[in-house]
Order: structure tokens, then sequence, then C-alpha cells
């Protein structure tokens, strides 16, 4: 029997350094981000954004943000 393959749509869980969520903040706001792990995004609630995190990177761009639903 073969493995069953990852989905490639839902990306691998990687862990971000904590002392890299220490310092890291929204962009827009400047305000704190909370880690979504099971999402893989850094949540900002003043901004209303969810940042992806892509191979263990923070991608910190808005263009890149999903806006969260209220």
């Amino acid at each position: 029997m073969s493995e069953p393959t990852a989905d490639p749509a839902v990306p691998p869980i990687v862990p971000i350094d904590p002392r890299l969520l220490e310092i890291l903040v929204c962009p827009l706001t400047k305000g704190p981000l909370e880690y979504d792990r099971a999402a893989g995004e850094l949540i900002s609630r003043k901004a209303g954004l969810a940042y992806p995190v892509r191979d263990g990177i923070p991608i910190m761009l808005a263009d890149e943000a999903r806006k969260l639903e209220e």
C-alpha cells in the first residue's frame, strides 16, 4: 500500500520562533499579533487582518493579508 499524500492545498504547519513573535507587530496599526497555528496566520484584531505564514516566514504585507470576518 502507498502512504497517503499530503493535500497540496493545505500548507504544512511550520512553527515560528517565539522570539520573533514577541517583536512582530501589525505593519498597519503597530498593534500586537496573535499566532493561529492551525490556520498558519498572524492575526491583527485591531486591523481586522490575518497575515499568512509561509514556510515559517510571516508575510507582513497588507496586500497579502486576508480580511477577518466580523
